[in-house]
């Protein structure tokens, strides 16, 4: 993309990756799962309540919902990347605290283990993850670090005798952090340079079980959306976790905790996408029964123009979310740029959706009863969490200018010998005329 050119086999046609035996699972699944979230769930009723209901999370479990992308030889339901969007698509349709809850478990609270877990680390964990017996939380942020993730100060130090490290320090912002019992806590810790002898902190992954003692949170907070959802901090005080708890290589927990995100990240567009197409229906529904001047309002341009702005937002995200899901499961290693700028777009244009649902619906998009007011509240934290919108657009830059870059550093040291380098500065010029 960078270097002006275009991957068209990524693109055209548009991915399908799915088997027919894949295809006929996922039929198996929307159907259950969709009636689940409109007779089961009650999303006014979670958001009142600050939690999602019991009777709702036991239902969820039994679905199969806290597995989806988990092994079937570790009880989950073995989904690839385009099975598990499109489920997401339904939850974010209807409830985006529900979604939260299990994005937060799966998405990022156990994806490290699945990137990164050893077979008895898998062994032990996966199956109850999988049925929901047991929650996943994901543990980076702290009171002085958000955006700027390296400056953590949670710290793990080594036991003498090296089976345990003593974990100590405070997360905030947790989601699930009430709920869950395993925890991906990313945490500072000295690591030994073996080409130059020196120790140096950096960041190490550790699976830290509630049961090891000395984890504690504090209450729900209250929050201006995703209210379902459990957001709590965590206070880590001499918690011993075992040497084999160690998530990736010692010292790689920066690495572990961005593939983390950017791994998760095509899931968010597809949730913002199901989300636009439940406001999408709310404000078709409206303008086709709401008459004002005597007709009905879907006959006036202006109407017309908003929905057809929200549909193309839509089309877009959902199309965005499918792409990169579909590459992911081809085994295409690049698409980290692709997922930050579908999880910037697709929280910006459902932000911008459900603006324009409550301006075609009037004063009743602003009154509680319909619920766009409750998804406007819900969605405001999706440019924010999981790498900032702000941050995001500077990865997306960085990422491309270091790929150009280094084609670049190329051709300046061709062109310190044009005679010797014919080749390599024809071939620029000629990649530069296809453009």
């Amino acid at each position: 993309m960078f270097l002006g050119r275009l991957n068209t086999e990524q693109v055209f046609p548009y991915p399908s990756v799915l088997t027919e035996e894949q295809e006929q699972t996922l039929q198996e699944l929307v159907g259950p799962v969709s009636r689940f979230f409109e007779e089961v769930n009650n999303p006014a009723k979670n958001d009142a309540l600050e939690k999602v209901e019991d009777e709702t999370m036991k239902g969820l479990k039994e679905l199969g919902a806290f597995g989806l992308q988990v092994p079937p030889e570790f009880g989950g339901l073995g989904l690839n990347n385009t099975q598990y969007a499109r489920l997401v698509q339904i939850v974010g349709q209807h409830d985006l605290g529900v979604g939260i809850t299990l994005g937060a478990h799966q998405s990022i609270g156990f994806k490290g283990l699945l990137l990164y877990g050893t077979p008895p680390q898998k062994e032990k964990y996966l199956p109850r993850l999988a049925t929901g017996e047991m929650v996943a939380a994901f543990c980076l942020t702290e009171p002085g670090s958000g955006s700027d993730a390296a400056s953590i100060r949670t710290r793990a130090t080594p036991s003498p005798c090296g089976t345990f490290w003593t974990l100590e320090g405070e997360k905030i912002w947790i989601s699930n952090g009430g709920l869950a019992e395993l925890f991906t806590v990313f945490a500072k810790t000295p690591v030994k340079d073996e080409r130059t002898g020196e120790t140096k902190d950096k960041i190490t992954a550790f699976l830290v079980e509630r049961a090891f003692g000395g984890v504690t949170h504090g209450p729900p907070e209250k929050k201006l959306g995703i209210r379902a959802s459990n957001t709590t901090s965590l206070h880590f005080d001499a918690v011993r976790v075992p040497a084999q708890n160690v998530l990736g290589a010692l010292g790689g927990g920066f690495k572990v905790a961005m593939n983390i995100l950017n791994n998760g990240r095509f899931g968010m567009a597809a949730a913002m996408a199901g989300t636009m197409r439940g406001l999408l229906e709310a404000a078709v529904s409206h303008a086709s029964n709401r008459t004002q001047f005597g007709a009905k309002i879907h006959e006036f341009g202006a109407i017309q123009e908003k929905l057809g702005r929200m549909a193309l937002l839509h089309y877009v995200t959902e199309s965005m979310a499918f792409m990169i899901s579909a590459n992911m499961d081809r085994g295409d290693p690049d698409f980290q740029i692709e997922a930050a700028i579908s999880k910037i777009f697709g929280s910006e244009a459902a932000w911008a959706v459900a603006d324009e649902c409550i301006q075609v619906m009037g004063g009743m998009g602003f009154m509680q009863e319909p619920g766009v007011e409750r998804v406007l509240r819900d969605l405001r934290i999706f440019r924010i969490f999981e790498g900032t919108n702000d941050i995001l657009r500077l990865f997306v830059a960085l990422q491309g200018f270091q790929t150009l870059g280094v084609q670049l550093r190329g051709v300046q040291a061709a062109l310190r010998d044009p005679l010797g380098n014919v080749g390599v500065l024809t071939g620029e010029v000629t990649r530069r005329l296809r453009r």
